[in-house]
């Protein structure tokens, strides 16, 4: 069992990692003229692992704080996501949510390395 939970933590990192380079680097290679188009589908894949990650971590007990730092991030990426598909504007908000994801995700992984240490 702890190893699914350190599974999906690393599921998550990775995850929310891939996507904050994703919405970090593409802008700028679409200054470049290489005929590259933003595809919102991408970004809402990555929404949709880490809200499985979130999920499944959250039927495991994890941190009152942690969890609620997992969900606002969520929450704020799946927004974002929303929004850029209805509206074709990019928020930046979604910067925040993919590092709370992280930052959430490496707690939860660090917290649940130290309890099997000590086990």
């Amino acid at each position: 069992m702890k190893n699914k939970s350190a599974f999906l933590d690393i599921l998550g990192i990775s995850s929310a990692t891939l996507c904050l380079i994703h919405c970090i680097v593409f802008p700028m290679l679409t200054i470049i003229p290489l005929g590259l188009s933003h595809n919102h589908w991408i970004d809402l894949v990555f929404a949709l692992i880490g809200l499985y990650a979130v999920i499944r971590i959250g039927q495991k007990q994890a941190n009152r704080y942690t969890m609620l730092l997992f969900w606002v991030s969520i929450v704020l990426i799946i927004g974002c996501v929303i929004f850029e598909i209805v509206s074709h504007h990019h928020s930046n908000l979604i910067y925040f949510g993919a590092f709370g994801l992280i930052t959430a995700h490496f707690l939860n992984y660090k917290k649940h390395r130290e309890n099997e240490s000590k086990s």
